[in-house]
């Protein structure tokens, strides 16, 4: 796998403390922990995505007490 050197400059003192401290809280080294962050973020799809895949779903129609009734039968197992 190849790999890539970014920089990303003018980013706050405190938010790279933050992060920091992040890393440390999981033993981690800062670019492990940004390289972790950068992977999360681009494995998931993009809202835009998202929201498109949801509004091409056919519609449901439920009243509130329709939806109440699914919550109590769940609840009750």
């Amino acid at each position: 796998m190849s790999s890539e050197i970014i920089q990303v400059r003018d980013v706050p003192a405190e938010d790279v403390e933050a992060l920091r401290t992040r890393a440390a809280a999981r033993n981690m080294s800062l670019s492990g922990y940004l390289r972790e962050l950068i992977h999360d973020d681009t494995s998931r799809p993009p809202m835009s995505e998202v929201l498109a895949r949801i509004a091409a779903r056919d519609s449901v129609e439920a009243s509130g007490e329709d939806i109440r009734s699914l919550i109590n039968d769940d609840h009750r197992r």
